[in-house]
């Protein structure tokens, strides 16, 4: 028979060969430290109570052997004096007797010594081990009940989805860290809370605002061509309603483009002056001011910036295209631009129907409108969340305020650029 060749095992590289390294979890950590920590300090206090017994221990062993008293040494000396004979013999029992008396006492006292040294040091490291298991299951118990609200902030995090952010943690208890993790924590579900249901609102409105213009082109047309005798104007008629509709649709998908392109951030910055793009938008929107008619007032002074001229041209446009739509005849528009403070500003005011002040901050929304009406003709519901957007992606700020006798008055400040 021929032998069979020897299989070959596979080569493992390092990372194959290293077994997997199980953590220890922080619960049995901190018990390991408490436990530590108390053995320590135990230890430390067993040596400094043996030292000092120790050195009790001495003295009083030094103040035995050097002053031997008591009823020994009386006997020894009652015997040297009855059995010598000469004054010589006497000192020098004496002394004999003196030397063997502080000798048994030195040794007596160092075995009490040492034995009460023994017994202290057996009792003390009993006693030290016994605590020491009691201190384990007291920092094993008192680690889980610290950790408590990380498991809570744990089972929350785990929890939590998109469809799932409701649930708070709520911790109670005394203002620590844990507790400031779990508020901070608590904070940052309802901002994400917010942000999923501001997100639904948006793509619910946004495909209601996208689907009204189509609505409107297929029924144009499906009621034109049922039609059995249609006419040349008819088919105009027809044209012309689905060509308002197609640039209802292209203005809704151009400022959903320029939306999230704010929103994702501005692009390149270039210097500009908002005193430009401002008579640009007016001369833009001279057709709409002599439709309605309303009255124009500028205060233009040169207002160098910083920024990305598409959204910044777009940010002026709409606060013009805002304030010259939603007005009343024979209205008026103020618009003006400079600096402040080192920063561009543009003021943007217009007369109109009463704002309640309560509801200025919800003009900013997407697709938000006084009247309530998803599908308004009357603009695309996206014009003052553009300018918040694109106010925001360059840092700047943007504040409203309603005027009490009816209007809006919108003000955007800008980062500056030397001129």
């Amino acid at each position: 028979m021929k032998p069979r060749p020897a299989r070959r095992r596979p080569v493992q590289g390092p990372a194959a060969r290293r077994k997997p390294i199980r953590r220890r979890p922080i619960r049995l950590r901190l018990t390991l430290v408490y436990s530590g920590l108390f053995l320590l300090a135990g230890a430390t206090l067993l040596a400094v109570t043996y030292g000092l017994v120790a050195r009790s221990l001495n003295t009083s062993l030094a103040a035995a052997v050097s002053s031997p008293t008591g009823s020994y040494q009386a006997q020894a000396l009652h015997i040297c004096e009855s059995s010598a004979a000469s004054p010589a013999e006497v000192a020098n029992c004496k002394a004999k007797a003196q030397n063997s008396l502080k000798k048994v006492t030195e040794d007596s006292a160092a075995a009490q010594r040492d034995q009460t040294l023994a017994r202290l040091l057996d009792y003390s490291l009993a006693a030290l081990a016994a605590v020491a298991v009691a201190s384990a299951g007291l920092g094993w118990i008192v680690a889980g009940r610290a950790l408590r609200p990380v498991h809570a902030i744990t089972a929350a995090a785990r929890t939590a989805s998109e469809e799932n952010l409701g649930h708070r943690i709520a911790l109670a208890g005394p203002e620590d860290e844990l507790k400031e993790l779990a508020d901070t924590f608590d904070a940052m579900l309802g901002r994400l809370d917010a942000a999923f249901a501001s997100q639904r609102r948006f793509v619910a409105n946004a495909s209601h605002e996208l689907r009204t213009p189509l609505t409107v082109m297929r029924t144009a047309i499906d009621v034109t061509l049922a039609k059995p005798g249609r006419t040349q104007a008819q088919l105009e008629a027809m044209a012309a309603e689905v060509r308002q509709a197609v640039d209802r649709a292209e203005a809704l998908i151009e400022a959903l483009l320029t939306l999230a392109r704010s929103d994702r951030g501005s692009g390149p910055r270039e210097p500009l002056d908002v005193a430009v793009l401002a008579e640009d938008a007016l001369d833009a929107a001279a057709p709409a001011i002599r439709a309605c008619p309303v009255t124009i007032e500028t205060a233009l002074r040169p207002g160098p910036a910083l920024g990305d001229p598409v959204l910044v041209e777009r940010l002026v446009t709409n606060l013009v295209d805002n304030a010259v739509r939603h007005n009343v005849p024979n209205g008026w528009v103020q618009v003006a631009t400079g600096t402040r403070e080192g920063m561009a500003f543009i003021e943007v005011a217009n007369g109109g129907a009463l704002i309640p002040e309560e509801a200025v901050p919800s003009l900013f929304e997407p697709f938000h409108r006084l009247s309530q009406r998803a599908g308004s003709p009357d603009g695309t519901g996206l014009g003052l969340s553009i300018v918040r957007s694109v106010a925001l992606a360059h840092h700047g700020q943007v504040t409203a305020r309603h005027r009490p006798a009816g209007g809006l008055e919108v003000s955007v400040l800008l980062p500056g650029h030397p001129a």
